[in-house]
């Protein structure tokens, strides 16, 4: 069973990355389930319902968030009245929406998603993460199959270390947020799928999808401006886990690359690495 996740969505460039390859993706491998990280897809900050409407609509079952969830004021009421966006459930108990969803494949498999958010360099006054993923995990039901995790956190020891505790007990860990792709996909000993960032799906000829010029302006002249998304190429960025369905382990976890250049050059421009 293949479980496709696309990480951190970096405004327009991402969008239409996404858009070039995802049916190319959903027909070869037979997906079951699309998530995406949501959190930057609006101006590179939060998500609005036009822009999370846009996504569902090309195929993604599930968004994800981070510490941009409430960037966009819109998303308070929105994410009330739609479970498929999620937010980090280690966030306030009072906070609108939910972290934890449930999604039922063609198959009738049931699959939790699971949204967390690090503390290390985050906002305080966050519930600690792996006390919530262990709560979530002792309530969940005998008839969810399968769990994936998105670990949205600043801290690669801290990613890592949600890998370590999990696994065993879901299928991945996936770590996003840094928008910069790392290359230690592995199954850990117990079965479970693990990369600390699966990058960003945004314009790479940039600054974590960033316009190139303000952000050096802003680190280099400390000029306070606004900050604007790449408006170059847009790249993919995922990792396909194929899953065991009788187990829920992972049996293979690659990392995915699409360039939006080579649109129209179907399967022979995905790039599993």
């Amino acid at each position: 069973m293949y479980v496709l996740f696309i990480g951190d969505i970096v405004g327009k460039p991402g969008l239409r990355a996404i858009a070039s390859v995802l049916p190319f993706l959903r027909d070869q491998y037979d997906v079951e389930l699309i998530i995406a990280n949501a959190e930057n897809i609006s101006d590179g900050k939060g998500v609005t319902r036009s822009d999370a409407t846009a996504l569902f609509d090309l195929g993604i079952d599930v968004l994800t968030n981070g510490n941009h969830a409430w960037d966009k004021k819109e998303v308070f009421d929105y994410i009330k009245t739609e479970p498929r966006l999620l937010r980090p459930h280690n966030y306030p108990v009072a906070s609108p929406g939910s972290g934890w969803y449930i999604f039922t494949t063609r198959k009738g498999q049931k699959i939790g998603i699971l949204n967390l958010l690090g503390n290390i360099f985050m906002p305080s006054g966050l519930d600690c993460p792996f006390a919530v993923a262990d709560r979530v995990l002792a309530e969940k039901t005998d008839d969810i199959s399968a769990v994936i995790v998105d670990m949205h956190a600043e801290a690669a020891s801290e990613k890592i270390a949600m890998g370590w505790h999990l696994d065993g007990k879901v299928s991945a860990v996936v770590g996003t947020h840094t928008h910069v792709p790392t290359a230690d996909e592995c199954i850990l000993p117990n079965g479970t799928g693990y990369i600390t960032d699966v990058g960003m799906s945004g314009c790479y000829d940039s600054i974590v999808g960033l316009d190139t010029e303000k952000m050096l302006r802003c680190l280099i002249e400390k000029k306070s401006e606004q900050m604007a998304v790449a408006s170059g190429e847009g790249t993919l960025c995922a990792a396909m886990l194929d899953l065991d369905e009788t187990t829920g382990q992972c049996r293979e976890i690659k990392r995915i690359r699409f360039n939006e250049s080579d649109r129209g050059n179907g399967l022979n421009a995905v790039h599993l690495i």
